[in-house]
């Protein structure tokens, strides 16, 4: 059985004093590929170099809505030419968290909009980070035509409708540790409503650890509780889960 952990973020400093044996873990555990997600300028360089060194890792580059106060012409043309490395994959994870408000919100718009039509120029499928924005964030993507972009909505922790809105534009829905998580019984009916042909498994290493392990640093080898969580939802086997997302995640990410 083979998975793929479609977000984790290996390059962030809490890996730094074992980034090598997390890798080796993950891999050894059946992790087939690990898609490696930036968030800022750094971060993507960070997570191309770590795509280089490993033929199981691939690249996304981007700017993190917590970093849009940044974004400007020069940044995106920094983008633009490394996309051109042939392990990048997508462009992410960009969106707008009204959550913490990291950057101004017309800042984190532009930065957004931006980076959707950069990834239409390259013809790259997009990954959208969303907190406390639904709307808004549905409403930039469908004046963006993002329905011509492959995409996927990461970490998902909205609701039905949502769900809904996101699978008419075409994209996929990616689901990590939250749904293990006891009180998100709200969030494991939607894992239940959509299609198991638009499903993706994720970590958001080293943020959102499943049980068993909540509350300590979440690594890629850790994707396997989300497969087994859809499979127990779903009524499914793991194999069946593992075969299916693995698929997705290859036709998304064209690897």
């Amino acid at each position: 059985m083979e998975l793929i952990d479609t977000h984790a973020h290996l390059d962030f400093p809490r890996f730094d004093k074992d980034r090598k044996e997390v890798i080796k873990r993950a891999i050894e555990g059946g992790v087939k590929n690990i898609i490696n997600i930036g968030s800022s300028m750094t971060s993507s360089r960070n997570s191309v170099e770590l795509s280089r060194r490993y033929d199981e890792i691939y690249s996304v580059v981007g700017i993190h809505p917590h970093n849009a106060d940044n974004f400007n012409l020069n940044l995106s043309k920094k983008l633009n030419k490394l996309s051109q490395n042939n392990k990048v994959v997508a462009i992410g994870e960009i969106g707008l968290d009204f959550h913490y408000d990291n950057s101004p919100r017309e800042k984190q718009k532009q930065a957004f909009r931006a980076q959707l039509r950069l990834a239409k120029n390259l013809d790259l499928p997009v990954v959208i980070h969303t907190r406390d924005a639904d709307q808004e964030t549905l409403e930039i993507l469908k004046e963006e035509n993002a329905a011509e972009l492959d995409g996927i909505m990461h970490s998902f922790a909205s609701d039905k409708k949502m769900a809904k809105e996101i699978l008419d534009l075409g994209f996929y829905i990616a689901f990590g540790g939250l749904i293990t998580f006891k009180n998100l019984d709200d969030l494991r009916k939607v894992v239940k409503e959509v299609p198991i042909n638009k499903i993706l498994v994720e970590t958001d290493s080293p943020y959102l650890t499943p049980d068993p392990y909540r509350g300590k640093r979440n690594e890629p080898l850790y994707v396997k509780y989300v497969a087994e969580k859809i499979a127990e939802i779903k009524n499914l086997s793991l194999e069946e889960v593992a075969k299916k997302t693995t698929m997705n995640a290859k036709k998304v990410y064209n690897i």
